[in-house]
């Protein structure tokens, strides 16, 4: 009856040498993992290795002897893997896509340009690592969200269901994470612009 056993028992079991633990958690969180990465991929086959990809990283932390942080929160953890993999994937065929918030607060927008020049390709480049370093500064709980928000579009319901909060705190911080950033900007007196 290894539907009674939590997950944090079966994490237990499989890193003490019962492989079989694994299968069964595999297969308990299979349909709702799935059905999030292919949420954020929208390709079938993309998504299946990035599912692999997700369980792959899983075993060898866990045979390091390495435990996730949030105790009783196995899919969390495996969902935040394969989120982070996710990304990785967009970062690597450069479909980065960024922010445009509802009160017309533009960071930056990326277009993809074939004939792009190599000064353009130097001002992209920069504009990219100033927004990177200034999102860095924000703290941990905004960066996530604004980083779920604009580089997965994801609704702010997805994001309340991924980070276990209510979609008002996800507001809220997506909200400071926007005051924030505009303060930064102004603080280091940047300027960003890909025009």
């Amino acid at each position: 009856m290894s539907v009674f056993i939590k997950d944090e028992q079966l994490v237990s079991s499989y890193i003490k040498g019962t492989d079989n633990s694994l299968n069964i958690l595999i297969n308990r969180h299979r349909k709702r993992l799935f059905a999030f990465i292919l949420s954020k991929v929208r390709d079938e086959s993309l998504a299946e290795d990035i599912f692999q990809e997700t369980f792959i990283k899983v075993i060898k932390t866990l045979r390091k002897g390495k435990h996730y942080n949030e105790q009783g929160k196995f899919l969390h953890w495996v969902m935040r893997i394969s989120y982070n993999l996710s990304m990785d994937h967009f970062r690597k065929i450069n479909k980065t896509r960024f922010i445009r918030s509802n009160d017309n607060f533009n960071i930056f927008d990326i277009i993809k340009d074939k004939q792009i020049s190599i000064e353009d390709q130097l001002i992209k480049t920069k504009t990219l690592s100033d927004v990177k370093k200034i999102i860095h500064k924000l703290p941990e709980e905004q960066k996530e969200v604004l980083k779920m928000r604009y580089y997965f579009n994801m609704s702010f319901s997805e994001i309340a269901t991924e980070c276990n909060i209510s979609i008002n705190t996800a507001l809220g911080r997506m909200r400071y994470a926007l005051i924030n950033l505009r303060k930064i900007i102004k603080k280091e007196g940047l300027v960003l612009s890909m025009d």
